[in-house]
């Protein structure tokens, strides 16, 4: 199936009319649910802890407990941290707990650390279901909850949210099915439309209609930009940025690469010349002069971390409330941070001072999303309602 241009979403009446008449705007005939509902569980004040396992490599025999966990988990806790752990007994070799940090390893013998329960931060845990049938489920994700575990966040995401719905549907542990499991990205500050598959199929056809998107970006080598064009997934956000975009439409080509950044052990992702190919349109849906912010839309083909955001602030125009992203597609705090050796009361370091990815406050809002069916090929569009703040006067007052 070939997508038209969602210029019709971004531009028109008239394009939008010849639009929806190709596409359905309701649920395909497989679902289960037409009808909004809400679900979740409040979360308990601590989460169980971690458990993480490792095999000692022929490499690696010889070395003692203190000197593998301190170079190879060195991004979790500096060396005193990893001391405190092993003498606390959060260390087991060959199930046996071991407090003494020069016991020496051997190959192949089973290494666990058990990271103590801790309280999460705040987050949100109610999840709206906007579309649901047999294969997928499309959820509106609230600002501030993280998607899949991370960092600090473990317990407290949308995967738990589903992991404990599905548990309670089950009418049974012998029938237990798989999950919903999320298919893409969204920011933990980012509210809106979270696509979740709910069998192995949907996954690895929508994971393959996010990727293909990601792919057209990397292979055009051409000058003009056609978006959507044979794409079986669209994605249109809304965005409030700093300042007032003059053109009514921005196409931004930068690449986003990674650089290394206090507090983020994978790096960073910023606007970089030498980085991945990644694409955005942007148009101008109001401006407004004297709160000097201008509200847009943005359609994004590649789906590159973090990539409105860095886009938006490349062009000068970063999101109102970003607590990380400036003009150029940089953070705030670029210089190499004081390696501070302190650590927290696991014994993991301290939470880094600068800002990070995580952080929210902007304002960013997947909006709506048009989709080839992965298993019936029917196109369909899902819209999940704009935060007051995103809206238009119009939208206002309607």
């Amino acid at each position: 199936i070939l997508l038209c241009s969602l210029k019709a979403l971004l531009f028109g009446p008239a394009e939008t009319h010849r639009l929806n008449s190709r596409m359905s705007t309701t649920t395909p005939h497989n679902s289960q649910s037409t009808t909004t509902r809400t679900f979740g569980e409040p979360w308990p004040d601590f989460n169980d802890g971690l458990t993480y396992c490792d095999t000692v490599r022929s490499s690696d025999s010889g070395l003692t407990v203190i000197e593998f966990y301190s170079s190879k988990h060195k991004n979790s806790a500096p060396l005193q941290g990893w001391l405190q752990r092993i003498h606390n007994g959060q260390i087991k070799i060959d199930d046996s707990v071991v407090t003494n940090p020069n016991t020496t390893l051997r190959a192949g013998s089973e290494l666990v650390y058990h990271r103590l329960p801790w309280k999460e931060p705040d987050a949100p845990y109610l999840l709206e279901v906007l579309f649901e049938d047999d294969d997928l489920i499309a959820l509106n994700k609230l600002s501030g909850l993280q998607v899949l575990p991370g960092g600090l966040f473990q317990q407290r995401t949308v995967l738990t949210q589903l992991q404990w719905q599905a548990r309670k549907q089950s009418s049974s542990l012998a029938c237990q099915e798989p999950h919903p499991a999320p298919v893409h990205r969204l920011g933990r500050g980012t509210s809106g439309i979270l696509l979740c598959a709910k069998t192995k199929l949907a996954k690895t056809r929508l994971a393959a209609y996010f990727a293909d998107g990601t792919s057209v970006v990397r292979n055009n080598s051409s000058t003009k930009v056609e978006l959507n064009t044979m794409r079986k997934i669209s994605k249109i956000y809304r965005a409030l940025v700093s300042g007032i975009i003059n053109d009514d439409e921005v196409v931004i080509k930068q690449p986003i690469g990674v650089v290394q950044y206090p507090g983020v052990a994978k790096g960073l992702y910023v606007a970089s010349s030498s980085g991945k190919p990644a694409l955005s349109k942007v148009g101008v849906l109001e401006r407004n002069v004297q709160k000097n912010c201008t509200l847009v839309q943005v359609e994004i083909q590649s789906g590159r971390p973090h990539q409105i955001r860095i886009h938006l602030s490349f062009i000068g125009h970063p999101l109102i409330g970003d607590p990380l992203y400036i003009t150029g597609g940089q953070p705030k705090c670029f210089d190499p941070e004081f390696i501070d050796e302190s650590f927290a009361q696991d014994g993991g370091y301290q939470r880094p001072v600068k800002p990070v990815p995580g952080d929210c406050g902007y304002h960013l809002h997947a909006h709506q999303l048009v989709l080839s069916h992965p298993t019936t090929n029917e196109v369909f569009k899902i819209t999940a309602p704009l935060p007051s703040f995103l809206q238009t006067k119009e939208e206002e007052t309607n």
